[in-house]
């Protein structure tokens, strides 16, 4: 019996209690790793809506200034994501400057969008 007194263990408690408060972690865990997920490909939208807007502006940038069509124009792109992607620039004479605003909207569950603007001269 003195054997059996002096033997150190876990108790069925103890390890009950332990697997609970593992689970509640793993649980919080779970949950921070579906909004970090959620987060980065939000991000990776929004850079890619900002490239597909600096592509249009740099199209725009190297036509020559009386070239440049005014009013407004759409197109479509597709992302490798399978992301539809609506680009609108519209251009506006003031003078000798053109206003271009160049939008682009997307929907992820719900709608974004991106606004760049910019003036040639």
């Amino acid at each position: 019996m003195n054997l059996l007194s002096k033997t150190k263990g876990f108790t069925l408690l103890e390890v009950l209690i332990t697997l609970i408060i593992l689970s509640i972690s793993l649980l919080a865990l779970a949950g921070l790793m579906a909004m970090t997920t959620k987060n980065n490909s939000y991000g990776s939208h929004v850079t890619e809506a900002a490239t597909l807007a600096q592509d249009k502006l740099e199209e725009i940038r190297t036509t020559l200034w009386s070239k440049i069509p005014e009013g407004t124009s759409q197109d479509t792109k597709l992302s490798s994501t399978g992301i539809r992607y609506s680009r609108i620039w519209e251009v506006v004479r003031t003078g000798n400057l053109k206003t271009v605003t160049i939008t682009v909207n997307w929907n992820d569950r719900i709608d974004h969008s991106i606004r760049l603007i910019f003036v040639v001269s």
